[in-house]
């Protein structure tokens, strides 16, 4: 069995964050930027008040969406930092650590967060 040094370590989050975080992210996406596509009326009292931030406060949804947009740069950004830190320096394990905060944010910077390479393991 191959062993390493822990400088390709890379650990895909949980297929409940995936889901969760894309459907959240892509229905946000849809109210702020086609609004006229959401079906507002099938998605009962949630619907409603999703109706209302459309038509009362599209401007701070508008905001609000290139706010989480920057937040998932920052933690993509410091998740590269994180990985020089515990000594992650694959360029493949690298990217994938970026691209998967990226997507889905603290649910993988976590994961990342929570590896302690100084950790032995038992046989």
């Amino acid at each position: 069995m191959a062993t390493s040094d822990g400088s390709d370590y890379f650990k895909r989050t949980s297929l409940f964050w995936i889901v969760s975080v894309t459907v959240a992210v892509g229905y946000f996406s849809f109210t702020v930027f086609a609004p006229e596509k959401v079906p507002f009326g099938h998605l009962g009292p949630f619907g409603s008040f999703c109706r209302y931030l459309v038509d009362n406060h599209a401007d701070l949804m508008y905001k609000g969406w290139w706010a989480a947009f920057a937040i998932h740069v920052a933690e993509a950004v410091y998740a590269l930092k994180v990985c020089s830190a515990k000594g992650i320096s694959s360029p493949t394990a690298r990217f994938l650590w970026f691209f998967q905060t990226f997507l889905f944010g603290f649910a993988s910077l976590g994961l990342l967060l929570k590896y302690d390479p100084k950790r032995l393991k038992k046989p």
